[in-house]
């Protein structure tokens, strides 16, 4: 067997071998850096606690305002994980869960946290991540603290087709 006969023979045994995988699908995430930008200006029209989340739940930052309560670090994750899991802002989410007489029993799930202030991130029709601000004087505010950082990123909190 001559070397040339022998490369093309593994050429051609590697380009079979590679058609034969699988194509696993690629999708959109938040890093660290557009977490950071994000809590960032949330955080400059704000005085409260906000927390990014990754597509997988992964804490990606958390940034508490001086003077705010240590109970907000953890209500600004639960908001996010909460959005996050359910794909709809936290708000909207509470007034129907408040609305439906099924649904009473999602407030015992320690990780849902069903006040307004978390909000799903999209990127199209993909769901990046998620955000939660607690602590800013109320649900409304603590939501349209998130919003305003998510319209400047140019991310959406509904999925759009």
């Amino acid at each position: 067997m001559t070397v040339k006969y022998l490369v093309a023979s593994l050429i051609l045994g590697l380009s079979g071998a590679a058609s034969a995988t699988p194509e696993l699908p690629r999708h959109a995430d938040l890093d660290l850096k557009t977490a950071r930008w994000l809590a960032d200006k949330a955080m400059s029209s704000c005085t409260g606690t906000v927390s990014v989340l990754d597509r997988g739940g992964n804490l990606l930052v958390t940034l508490r305002g001086d003077d705010v309560g240590p109970h907000n670090t953890a209500a600004s994750q639960r908001k996010a994980y909460t959005a996050l899991s359910t794909k709809t802002p936290t708000r909207l989410f509470a007034e129907r869960a408040r609305s439906n007489p099924e649904t009473a029993n999602l407030n015992t799930l320690d990780e849902l946290l069903l006040l307004g202030g978390g909000i799903p991130l999209f990127a199209g029709s993909e769901l990046v991540g998620a955000m939660g601000v607690a602590g800013s004087g109320g649900g409304e505010q603590d939501e349209n603290c998130a919003r305003a950082a998510a319209d400047k990123a140019g991310l959406s909190i509904t999925r759009s087709h």
